[in-house]
């Protein structure tokens, strides 16, 4: 019979995904896991399979903790406005107490880029894909754009948010406001 486990899921995953957003998954050892988590590498292993699988529950753990900024953004009906406003609220949850600098899932793009690991490569694109999406839908809202003018302001906007999540592990919260407004100056 199998002993009942002696800690909750969730909890030992939320102490994980905080180590892998502050450290990167590749340096973080089982040891840091096993210190932070409080369970043992056996523990770790028979949940989660290995350091990977747990990585893996870590990033959905991570998407639930910022689904909330997301669906605001998703939902909001002010196009650029909101896009703005979703730089700022996807800087301010670094601020929260627990939270790390920086967005994990932009350090795991990062990470992982030049990596054959499908399964952080399918979440990523998907990730991105989304956020692009998302991106094109609230400038469409501005009819005076053409499709080719969206199309390059979405990658431009990808490419700035990637910037932003980078800047706000190491700059000041004046540079991180001065970035985000340059940024919709060119927009």
């Amino acid at each position: 019979m199998a002993r009942k486990k002696a800690y909750i899921e969730e909890e030992v995953v939320e102490k994980a995904m905080k180590v892998f957003w502050k450290n990167g998954y590749e340096a973080t050892s089982m040891h840091m896991l096993e210190k932070e988590m409080g369970i043992n590498k056996f523990s770790i292993y028979a949940s989660f399979g290995n350091k990977h699988g747990l990585f893996l529950e870590s990033l959905k753990s991570y998407k639930k903790r910022v689904q909330g900024i997301f669906e605001q953004f998703r939902n909001s009906k002010k196009g650029v406005e909101d896009i703005k406003e979703f730089f700022y609220n996807s800087v301010r949850i670094c601020d929260e107490k627990g939270n790390h600098k920086g967005c994990l899932l932009t350090n795991t793009y990062y990470e992982f880029s030049e990596r054959e690991d499908q399964l952080i490569k399918e979440q990523m694109d998907v990730f991105m894909n989304n956020l692009k999406d998302l991106f094109i839908e609230k400038l469409q809202m501005d009819s005076t754009k053409d499709e080719t003018t969206i199309q390059k302001q979405a990658n431009f906007l990808l490419l700035a948010k990637h910037g932003l999540a980078t800047a706000s592990r190491v700059n000041n919260q004046k540079e991180i406001e001065d970035y985000i407004e340059m940024t919709f100056k060119n927009i």
